[in-house]
């Protein structure tokens, strides 16, 4: 009897049937083969087909089993690369959804003969961070891609340069209370000691300070142009000790503040690229086709990643901003900051200093507008779109 035709109902009913997944102990993974039933199962097992597989298997059993073992470790890691990055996971999720696929290696071709030495496994051999709880065991990718690490390398040097700042800030403002401090005189703490007669007859004798007790008769004898005089330079006094001690306070107050100016300028980000600038694919995974290619970056996303559209074919593109560079235009055409000082300000080129690798700005927006800027590296600025 011959099969029946592709769309008969027959046909139908078996792709239907043999949708999803089935049972794995009706599955023949040498031969990768699934059975939807027993029969049909002992059917396939006494074919001629799986039985000269097995013969081929039977000659070299290790190099099979060392495939299925390979097949099943990277679709699994490469899953949990992808789907989970570098959370942590229970094993069985992942693997739950690894099975999900129906053309996926079962593990009982494998090395492995239960999930839990599998992960046991992953983390002797340091492809995962493993850790058994109550739960169950759960899985930890180590991503070792070297733009990753270059990119952590980057943060973790920017973080503790950050930190280098805060501590010599700090240590400054130390400095500059340490120096008020030692410019102060110690005043002297008064002492009080108990009112004692040495002797009953002798007479206790106050010494009050005039100018304390308030104005007396013998004050009023000075004349009121020597009372004006003593007074306006008691004013003089004050006010001069009062604006050498303003004069110290805003000393240092304009040094922090300097400091502080000098941070802003020397910290540059990590991340440059900009909506509606033009750059150039730098990267030789695509091909020759987008290679060295200028294209339009449309828009970004979490800050390393931009939609760009090239501009010869108008092909959209996802890429790292590890795999685009600045373009620079002619002079006279206009420009933007993407690092430095001036990140985010448009700008026209000047001229370019080819010896430096630097280019001399005008700035055009912002509140330097028309203020010339010399000395911005190439990276620093792209062409506008």
């Amino acid at each position: 009897m011959g099969k029946a035709d592709f769309l008969s109902p027959k046909a139908i009913g078996n792709r239907i049937k043999a949708k999803g997944l089935q049972k794995l102990r009706w599955y023949c993974q040498m031969c990768q083969k699934q059975c939807r039933d027993e029969n049909g199962f002992k059917c396939h097992c006494m074919s001629e087909s799986h039985q000269r597989q097995l013969l081929l298997a039977s000659e070299n059993p290790n190099q099979f089993l060392n495939y299925f073992s390979e097949e099943f470790k990277s679709d699994f890691v490469e899953l949990l690369r992808r789907r989970f990055g570098t959370k942590r996971v229970h094993n069985n999720i992942v693997y739950n959804e690894y099975i999900s696929h129906r053309e996926h290696v079962h593990m009982n071709s494998t090395q492995w003969e239960t999930l839990t030495d599998f992960t046991k496994w992953l983390g002797r051999e340091g492809y995962c961070k493993v850790d058994e709880t109550p739960k169950g065991w759960y899985v930890q990718y180590i991503d070792r891609d070297p733009e990753t690490i270059r990119r952590q390398e980057e943060l973790e040097r920017k973080k503790k340069q950050d930190m280098d700042d805060e501590e010599r800030s700090a240590k400054f403002i130390e400095e500059q209370v340490r120096r008020g401090q030692e410019g102060k005189e110690p005043e002297e703490e008064p002492v009080f000691t108990e009112l004692k007669r040495m002797n009953e007859d002798e007479k206790v004798a106050f010494n009050l300070d005039i100018a304390l007790a308030g104005p007396s008769k013998t004050s009023t004898t000075l004349g009121p142009s020597a009372l004006k005089a003593a007074a306006s330079a008691k004013r003089k006094e004050s006010s001069h000790s009062r604006d050498s001690k303003d004069k110290k306070k805003k000393s240092a107050l304009d040094e922090i503040i300097e400091m502080e100016e000098q941070k802003k300028k020397s910290v540059r980000s990590d991340n440059w690229i900009q909506a509606n600038i033009v750059v150039k694919v730098i990267t030789k995974k695509l091909g020759e086709k987008y290679y060295k290619k200028k294209a339009v970056i449309r828009e970004v996303q979490d800050k390393y990643t931009a939609v760009v559209k090239m501009i010869d074919s108008g092909d959209k593109l996802k890429l790292d901003q590890s795999h685009l560079e600045t373009v620079i235009p002619a002079p006279g055409k206009r420009v933007l900051i993407v690092n430095g000082q001036y990140k985010n300000t448009e700008a026209i080129l000047e001229g370019i200093n080819e010896h430096k690798f630097s280019a001399t700005l005008t700035l055009d927006s912002g509140r330097m507008k028309g203020k010339t800027v010399e000395g911005i590296a190439y990276e620093d600025f792209s062409k506008l779109a």
